[in-house]
């Protein structure tokens, strides 16, 4: 008989391999998904399991990073997610607050890390805000009027 680890790290195995041959809207269908394969599980533990797999909502639909396609250029990987960014707000002098639809938040502070400007410290991201953090005042600036740009040649103002 598997240990819990093993256990749970087979459902998360199962759990990828459906998100990768279906789309899948919502944790409701996923439980039905693992239920009808043996799993007992519920949706706080489906909820759970997406978010240590790094699963996110897209169009609708749950997809892992590896179906982010990771080899684009951190370059364009950030002007494809920066359309999605509602705004930028700094707060303090170290940090900048950014909002986006649900479930967008940490593509764009993954694009933004890959992206290695060299004023962003690191990021972190929630479902629909995500934090930059920058060593100054006068990289928190830069940062803020390369988003700016970035979301004005996007299609936002």
């Amino acid at each position: 008989m598997p240990t819990r680890a093993e256990s749970w790290q087979h459902r998360r195995a199962v759990i990828e391999k459906i998100l990768h041959s279906e789309a899948i809207h919502s944790q409701g269908e996923l439980v039905e998904r693992l239920t009808a394969r043996g799993f007992s599980v519920t949706q706080s533990s489906v909820s759970r399991d997406l978010q240590e797999i790094g699963a996110v909502r897209l169009g609708g639909r749950y997809v892992t990073p590896d179906k982010l396609e990771p080899a684009r250029q951190p370059a364009a990987e950030l002007a494809e997610v920066v359309g999605f960014v509602l705004s930028v707000a700094a707060a303090g002098p170290n940090l900048l607050v950014g909002k986006t639809p649900p479930g967008i938040a940490p593509l764009v502070a993954l694009a933004l890390d890959r992206a290695g400007w060299p004023e962003v410290v690191g990021t972190v991201a929630g479902d629909d805000t995500f934090l930059i953090a920058v060593a100054g005042r006068r990289q928190q600036v830069r940062v803020e009027a390369k988003l700016a740009l970035l979301t004005r040649g996007a299609g936002r103002a």
